[in-house]
């Protein structure tokens, strides 16, 4: 009787509180958020996959080592390969397979730059894109911070992770301080001066951008510079492209917008009309491991290179990272030239990689747990969502960032071995004859990893 008095006591308040719930939702009134078009499918973080703690027992060196030294030959990787495993709690090397061998990284670059991202920027820091007022009266300016995930018109933000800001929120907060200001006339300029030097790599290969591998890198974008929310291709000045759509929002919420399309830098503490922010830096890095998401790991580098007083540029971008790193004691063995992994002239070694992951996952480090918690998780996430099938041995209980350029394949996490060790590793190979053999071979000497 008492099971039921309180049963029944459960489903009342459930039900109470459903009620209150859905009447409070109905009297939330949010500012618009473009909806056209059928929503993208969500990017969903990776939970917590692998075993807390990790201090089982380590494996046993002589065994792991045979094995991987075979699976390390495999004529898939070809004849320039490394490979590492380390404890993550000592920095042990369990195994070396030429972990001293520089080799390109292609994504797995990514890893760097979201350390340096965090450690960095902090992981609650944002990128805000604003609108201020120009010299002239009547003037505004659309003001990049450096935003790539900024949404555009058409564009989901309700379904993604993490929730990106809204050009069309931005317009709408924008329209309604001009005219509480009495204004319904203005002429708009942008200013996407927070970055500095070419918008392309002298490293990267012509056909990236084309491609649509990455856009053009600016502090003004929205849909990480797509021609259309979820598509591939991308456009030619993602800049003009943010401003001719702002200004087309500005116009359909009552605000008559003349002149032509201008670059202009905003003058020094201009007035800010309105403003939006990007997700935290955490979530920022969770999203560009998850999906190795080329656009934003350019834009974070750059935001690092603005905190550590460098140019926002390629190489302030690379000169900044490096200082990071150094404070971190993980700088050695990594020379980088982009944020994102697409220029083939990076150099890292397997031994800093997986010493960097290990630095990331430290307990000592909680700043730069995103850097774990956004790798992909075997069988389940991003690029690794289709790699890893329910019947693989190591499905679900690796976490790793991939590395993909042509001739080029890497695989660089973290796993608990089967006696519940925490372990890192890096496996990398530029030399490689054919991509999809060489992912398989990769998959296999994780799984060797986490068997271990």
């Amino acid at each position: 009787m008492v099971t039921l008095v309180l049963l029944q006591m459960f489903v009342v308040a459930a039900g109470a509180h459903l009620l209150t719930s859905n009447l409070l939702d109905e009297k939330k009134k949010p500012e618009p958020v473009a909806s056209a078009g059928p929503p993208p499918v969500p990017v969903v973080t990776a939970g917590p996959v692998l075993a807390a703690g990790g201090n089982g027992p380590l494996p046993a060196k002589g065994t792991l080592a045979g094995r991987l030294t075979a699976a390390l030959g495999d004529p898939a990787l070809g004849d320039s390969v490394g490979g590492v495993v380390l404890d993550a709690e000592t920095g042990a090397t369990l195994f070396d397979g030429g972990a001293a061998t520089a080799i390109t990284p292609a994504s797995t670059t990514k890893v760097v730059t979201s350390v340096a991202a965090l450690a960095s920027l902090g992981p609650d820091a944002r990128l805000s894109t604003r609108v201020v007022r120009g010299a002239s009266p009547g003037s505004i300016i659309l003001v990049g911070g450096g935003d790539p995930t900024l949404a555009g018109p058409g564009a989901r933000t309700d379904q993604v992770y993490p929730r990106p800001a809204s050009l069309t929120v931005l317009a709408s907060r924008t329209a309604k301080a001009l005219k509480a200001a009495g204004l319904t006339k203005v002429t708009a300029a942008y200013d996407d001066t927070l970055y500095t030097g070419p918008r392309t790599a002298s490293t990267w290969k012509p056909g990236y951008v084309p491609e649509g591998s990455v856009a053009p890198v600016t502090a003004l974008m929205i849909n990480s510079g797509k021609v259309s929310p979820g598509g591939h291709s991308r456009v030619s000045d993602p800049s003009r492209t943010a401003y001719v759509a702002f200004v087309s929002l500005l116009r359909k919420y009552g605000i008559s917008v003349s002149g032509s399309a201008a670059r202009a830098k905003a003058p020094a503490g201009a007035q800010e009309i309105a403003r939006v922010d990007s997700a935290p830096v955490y979530a920022l890095v969770e999203r560009a491991l998850t999906l190795s998401d080329n656009d934003l790991s350019e834009a974070l580098a750059r935001q690092v290179a603005l905190k550590e007083g460098e140019p926002a540029s390629f190489d302030g971008g690379a000169a900044a990272v490096g200082k990071v790193l150094s404070r971190l004691g993980a700088a050695s063995g990594i020379t980088v030239h982009d944020g994102s992994g697409l220029s083939p002239k990076n150099r890292i070694t397997p031994q800093a990689l997986a010493h960097l992951v290990a630095v990331a996952a430290s307990p000592a480090n909680p700043r730069l747990h995103p850097a774990i918690s956004g790798m992909p998780v075997a069988g389940f996430t991003g690029t690794l969502g289709h790699r890893f099938g329910r019947s693989h041995s190591a499905y679900g209980l690796v976490r790793a960032k991939t590395g993909t350029l042509d001739g080029v394949s890497a695989l660089a996490g973290t796993t608990t071995t089967r006696g519940g060790r925490l372990v890192t590793f890096a496996f990398m190979a530029d030399d490689v004859p054919s991509g999809p053999q060489a992912e398989a071979a990769l998959d296999r000497l994780a799984a060797l990893v986490a068997a271990g």
